[in-house]
Formats: C-alpha cells, structure tokens, sequence
C-alpha cells in the first residue's frame, strides 16, 4: 500500500476511527478534493461530484459492509490513480 494512498485515507477520515463511510467520503471530497490536489494527494482528475465519490465509494467496498477499511481503500486507490 502506497503512503499516498495512507495520506489521503487518513484526509478522508474525518471522525479519525480508522474507517470510512460513504458520507464521510462524499463530504471529505465536497470540503477538501481542490484543496487535497493541489497539494499533489490526488490527482486533479481524481475529484469528481458526489456521484463520483459514491461510486468510488462502492468500487472499494469489497465486502459489501458499507464501510470502508485502509486496505480495501488503498487496494483501489493505488490501482486507479496509478500509485
């Protein structure tokens, strides 16, 4: 797993309890995707409407328990933007 995978999983984590909700993910997203890609933790195509970020969302959630875990997070993350 990737440390830019760990930085932005920890961004997103907004309540720090080491899991992410859907959300949690949309309104992380919503508040600091810009702010996360200009800083060069996501890449600027990587920060989309709501809709993308649910569905981001959804492609990680391997076991359907509608939370996600840092290794089901970065797991995708590391293979969709290329880390």
């Amino acid at each position: 797993m990737s440390d830019k995978a760990r930085t932005l999983f920890d961004a997103l984590d907004l309540d720090h309890d080491g899991s992410l909700t859907r959300i949690e993910v949309i309104n992380a997203l919503r508040a600091k995707g810009p702010t996360l890609a200009a800083q060069g933790v996501i890449p600027a195509w990587g920060v989309g409407n709501d809709d993308d970020a649910s569905a981001l969302f959804d492609q990680a959630d391997q076991n359907g328990d509608r939370v996600l875990s840092f290794e089901e997070f970065a797991a995708l993350v590391d293979r969709r933007f290329g880390w």
